[in-house]
């Protein structure tokens, strides 16, 4: 009530300039958003349960009234594909080349999508008509995956895996105390060259980046937790204390096994109807409602 007042009292005022009076609902909106956070979140827990007293938070900012206590988080885990970049077009171009060049028919997007749950060469064997139980399965998987990365990792570029809009100012956002990680189901280089072309003067995310882990470089590729558990070893974190923010069923897999608590995007490969059967504590359909989860003022 006083903020609101406040803010009154100055759009009414007749020494205010005509661009101050402009920006005033903006502020009032950043003052009021900033009280609810203060209300709304706990200092309990990293995740606060549903059934916890608090006063309902702006409905275009989360998808429920759950959220995550950063003051208690020690570090925040990406995905890259699908999470942080929207790079689903090169993936699936890039597949369509390496199946193309060994006389494998092409796929369907809808058919890529549903393969990203897997690591690369798992993906590319399937992709070749493979089961599990063929002999030449894995042989197979691993070279046409060799082949896709050596093709896949030098498109990398802002045009072909650049950040979702709002990723680099919420990454920006986040307390420098809080540590941050990526784990891919990719190989460990593509997830180094798109953290490193997404950083700049304004947003040097790549730096921020204290541990980067591929399925080339972990004992087991998600959902097994191994590529998470190294993460929290690399950057001496216990599971609990840390947040996994991923798109593909497998992510919430891993963190549930790892005991780390997961957040599910909706704007990368994977639906509402999947992620709701995956065991992620929330589920985002957007940027701000990430932002939200994690209590950040909302950028102007």
């Amino acid at each position: 009530f006083l903020t609101s007042t406040t803010f009154c009292a100055m759009y009414r005022s007749r020494h205010l300039s005509s661009k101050m009076k402009a920006m005033t609902p903006k502020l009032l909106s950043v003052a009021v958003y900033t009280t609810l956070c203060v209300l709304n979140f706990p200092q309990s827990s990293a995740f606060v349960p549903t059934d916890s007293p608090r006063m309902s938070p702006p409905l275009h900012m989360t998808i429920s009234s759950n959220a995550f206590d950063l003051n208690n988080v020690k570090a925040i885990l990406f995905d890259i594909d699908g999470t942080l970049a929207d790079s689903w077009k090169l993936g699936f171009d890039a597949t369509q080349v390496v199946l193309e060049s060994n006389g494998i028919g092409k796929i369907t997007e809808e058919e890529y999508h549903q393969g990203c749950i897997y690591a690369t060469p798992e993906r590319l064997a399937r992709h070749a008509g493979l089961s599990p139980s063929d002999p030449t399965f894995e042989e197979v998987g691993e070279r046409l995956g060799k082949e896709f990365d050596d093709h896949y990792v030098g498109l990398v570029s802002t045009e072909t895996a650049g950040f979702y809009d709002g990723i680099g100012d919420l990454l920006d956002s986040v307390p420098s105390t809080i540590k941050f990680g990526a784990l891919t189901n990719a190989c460990v280089g593509y997830a180094y060259a798109v953290l490193k072309c997404n950083s700049n003067d304004k947003n040097d995310v790549y730096d921020r980046f204290e541990s980067i882990k591929g399925a080339d470089n972990v004992p087991l590729p998600k959902p097994a937790p191994d590529g998470l558990l190294a993460v929290c070893s690399d950057l001496s974190v216990k599971p609990e204390e840390c947040i996994y923010v991923g798109d593909s069923p497998t992510d919430g897999k891993a963190a549930e096994s790892a005991g780390m608590p997961s957040i599910g995007v909706l704007w990368g490969s994977h639906n509402k109807e999947s992620l709701s059967k995956a065991p992620f504590k929330q589920l985002c359909k957007n940027v701000d409602e990430l932002r939200g989860l994690f209590g950040l003022v909302p950028v102007l």
